[in-house]
């Protein structure tokens, strides 16, 4: 098999539809339009949603829950179980996990720790927040945490 010889499965392509081409095309004439009409005026047609000027459905329906978007604290958070990977006494920061890829990115409110899994090293934490069984794990372990204001 050579590249020159690839072409695409039988069926995988389909031709252009060509409207506005006679009679004989099947989407001649008025190209599948119909007569006049919002729908068949260039750029015409509706929003999704759009109800003749009724109010959409969407917005009659209740507002449910809370959503805190604008004021929300974003952490970027790890488990205790995910600093293994670092040799003992090792001083551990948010730039370090995001530099070990632990951390997906940083979080503008910094870094947290949270107890999930288990730790066997003596590691030095720099975060913002942490939780009583992250701190219980890393101290059982030999390690200190130091919560950053």
């Amino acid at each position: 098999m050579k590249i020159e010889n690839l072409k695409p499965a039988e069926g995988a392509t389909t031709k252009k539809v060509r409207v506005g081409r006679g009679i004989g095309s099947g989407i001649g004439k008025t190209s599948g339009k119909g007569h006049k009409g919002q729908w068949a005026r260039s750029g015409g047609g509706v929003k999704a949603g759009f109800e003749g000027g009724n109010i959409p459905l969407i917005r009659k329906l209740p507002i449910r829950g809370f959503n805190n978007y604008n004021y929300r604290k974003v952490y970027a958070t790890v488990n205790v179980g995910d600093l293994e990977i670092f040799d003992a006494n090792t001083e551990i920061t948010e730039e370090l996990l995001y530099e070990y890829r632990v951390v997906g990115k940083r979080a503008p409110y910094g870094l947290k720790v949270l107890g999930n899994g288990e730790i066997t090293k003596p590691l030095t934490i720099k975060a913002k927040k942490a939780t009583k069984s992250a701190i219980e794990k890393i101290e059982k372990a030999g390690g200190k945490i130091i919560i950053e204001e």
